[in-house]
């Protein structure tokens, strides 16, 4: 079932929570949600694009089951105020109820607990939670059944298999099977329970000395895969900060600094006039430094990363001065991590950036 998508039941959910149990201040606890860095899950495919995680879906509940926030990630606030207690965070890419092609999911799930006077960190992790199912169909299959159908299914649903379908068809983690269709009946002829991130390929043959109603299935064992995790092109170093792929991201970066030649990845979200002065809206007072965040809806300095941007290229095509549009852009940028700029962490001595 299709959950109404809305950011403003966090605000709802504390307020009532404040009036009708009369819950002291003291007994308040809080929630800050980010991902542990940008990794997603690896479906080795040119199929799907890697996700905005600023655009998954997030869901909050407490014990009994209430909704604590519904909404998109992006939009989320960086701190949630919740009663201590125990909560269930769920992240996901895209709905998914049925079987599609081109479909991947990706997502976590935790269990929190939420201490009373303390903020509670949730590293949230993306990887793909839902499987696959690739079929080759050989040239000998349609000689042979010339009026036959190819099936993919599970009990959500099922997918006709053209014979020159390329596209992966995903379904959720558990029984797939392949079924033909022929001569007015139809039969199971492989079947396999796929765990989540599981991509298999299959060959279909239909020998012609075969005796009728045989087919040949080989699974290609090269084209199975259950990759744990990737970060954008596959190299090591995750959340390392040593390479785009691994860059850390805004709250990784705070804890980070000092550190030379490192890449941290946010959301442009507004500029300082002073320390204690940050615009989180037009018209922004410098063409100097900017400010990102984890997160295109934050509104708070310190959620944020500060950005010195030196005269020349960096500054021209950056600041939100001149360039107020590129307020939510994500943004990746290269260089010198420092305890304190505009008196935040900030990162200094850019080197490489590029706007996603």
């Amino acid at each position: 079932m299709q959950r109404k998508v809305t950011g403003l039941v966090v605000a709802a959910a504390t307020l009532q929570l404040l009036s009708c149990t009369g819950i002291a201040e003291q007994n308040q606890g809080s929630l800050r949600l980010h991902f542990a860095s940008a990794q997603y899950g690896a479906t080795k495919t040119s199929d799907p694009q890697v996700p905005d995680t600023s655009a998954f879906l997030l869901t909050i509940t407490d014990s009994s089951g209430k909704d604590i926030y519904d909404g998109s990630f992006g939009d989320s606030p960086q701190k949630i105020p919740v009663e201590a207690g125990t909560y269930y965070v769920s992240v996901r890419s895209r709905l998914f109820s049925k079987p599609e092609f081109s479909a991947p999911q990706y997502g976590d799930d935790q269990c929190v607990v939420v201490t009373a006077g303390r903020e509670t960190d949730v590293r949230l992790s993306c990887r793909q939670v839902n499987s696959g199912i690739r079929l080759l169909i050989g040239p000998d299959f349609l000689e042979n059944y010339p009026d036959g159908l190819l099936y993919v299914s599970s009990e959500d649903g099922k997918l006709l298999y053209a014979y020159r379908e390329r596209r992966i068809a995903y379904f959720k983690p558990g029984e797939v099977s392949v079924m033909l269709s022929s001569g007015g009946g139809e039969s199971q002829v492989f079947s396999r329970i796929l765990e989540p991130r599981e991509i298999l390929s299959l060959s279909i043959a239909a020998p012609p000395a075969a005796p009728s109603g045989k087919l040949s299935i080989a699974v290609d064992t090269t084209r199975t895969w259950t990759e744990e995790s990737f970060t954008l092109g596959g190299s090591s170093g995750a959340g390392s900060g040593s390479t785009v792929e691994s860059a850390l991201d805004v709250v990784q970066a705070r804890g980070a600094a000092p550190a030379e030649d490192v890449w941290v990845y946010g959301y442009i979200a507004g500029a300082f006039k002073s320390s204690s002065n940050i615009s989180f809206s037009a018209p922004y007072p410098s063409a100097t430094n900017l400010a990102i965040s984890s997160r295109p809806s934050d509104s708070d300095k310190d959620a944020c990363l500060s950005v010195e941007l030196r005269k020349g290229s960096l500054r021209d095509e950056l600041n939100l001065f001149d360039h107020p549009d590129l307020k939510g852009r994500k943004l990746f940028l290269r260089g010198t991590l420092v305890e304190s700029y505009y008196g935040i962490p900030g990162l200094k001595a850019v080197t490489d950036w590029f706007l996603e």
